[in-house]
């Protein structure tokens, strides 16, 4: 294939503003499209595919790894900056192993010496009242993360959440294990990770009274938008706990999509509306699983399995 150099200006610009002139303003010599666009290292027309210009500079690494574990050896900088650590992971880390760069142990001078040195380490961590309260805010927040399973990009927002409603002084007359239970419940509302209200509360050190209060008063402050639940992505995880099915799973999507064209979903909890699907959902595909078993799963009472199913079963027409 031939490969035509654009020609350079002799203004001394950046390689990039270069680069992006040429691409608004150059003709492709083969097809004479306009479609010029910027691949990566190379600069090609999008309507023939010919190569306009390209970089040879390699701007990766200089080693080759082949697995994930020799390519953590041989990298040379540390992990990303993280929002779910007070300090951003930008502060060092003094190892707890009394051993030199060698292996071998230090004396028993130097390791008093390294004792006193990760105490001040601690100590300068955190320099003010404010970072003291996002450490431990961080803290607690990551472990109610891990006993919900929620995944680190959910954890990423509640963090810069929970920041921004300590920096709107939100956090005042409130208390901090509150406030992150509210703050990681939006963050699991705004990604679409389907967690309840009780799921929360039961891994958190605050009443249920104060989240929901909580949630509100952090959501309303900060303009969060929250849309309604949607009882269909409690569904799936549902369906795995009671071991049901794909074609139950199916059916509850469906049973839903009906009772919500019959305006039912309102008012009404998701959980119990997505357990009484799977419920009813068994019972028209013959794979029933008894009130009991589904209630537990959803954490919601028999009584609520009950009447959102006469509802459901209602709305479908079947009697």
């Amino acid at each position: 294939m031939v490969r035509f150099s654009p020609q350079r200006t002799e203004t001394a610009e950046p390689e990039e503003t270069e680069t992006a002139e040429q691409s608004a303003t150059q003709l492709c010599p083969e097809c004479e499209s306009e479609a010029i666009v910027q691949d990566g290292d190379e600069l090609l027309c999008e309507d023939c595919g010919l190569v306009l210009d390209e970089q040879t500079i390699d701007r990766g690494p200089e080693w080759r790894a082949f697995n994930a574990s020799e390519r953590d050896s041989k990298s040379r900088v540390g992990a990303p900056t993280t929002k779910t650590m007070h300090d951003k992971g930008l502060t060092t880390q003094i190892d707890w192993k009394n051993k030199d760069a060698y292996g071998n142990s230090l004396s028993s001078r130097k390791r008093e010496q390294m004792s006193r040195l990760r105490t001040w380490q601690e100590r300068v961590r955190t320099k003010d009242a404010g970072e003291r309260n996002l450490q431990f805010a961080l803290s607690e927040m990551d472990r109610m993360a891990s006993a919900l399973g929620v995944p680190k990009s959910t954890r990423e927002v509640a963090s810069v959440i929970y920041r921004r409603a300590l920096n709107e002084d939100l956090i005042r007359g409130r208390s901090i294990e509150g406030v992150a239970t509210g703050c990681l419940y939006a963050a699991c509302r705004q990604e679409g990770i389907p967690r309840s209200l009780d799921e929360v509360a039961d891994v958190s050190r605050v009443p249920y009274q104060e989240i929901g209060r909580t949630y509100r008063y952090v959501a309303k402050e900060l303009s969060l938008e929250m849309r309604p639940v949607d009882p269909k992505e409690y569904v799936p995880r549902f369906a795995s706990e009671l071991d049901v099915p794909e074609e139950v799973e199916q059916k509850a999507n469906d049973v839903i999509d009906t009772a919500a064209e019959e305006g039912l979903l309102s008012g009404k909890s998701p959980t119990g509306f997505a357990a009484a699907a799977l419920y009813a959902a068994g019972l028209l595909c013959n794979k029933k699983r008894t009130q009991k078993e589904v209630a537990d799963v959803a954490q919601v009472t028999e009584v609520t399995i009950r009447n959102r199913y006469q509802e459901q079963i209602e709305a479908m027409g079947i009697h």
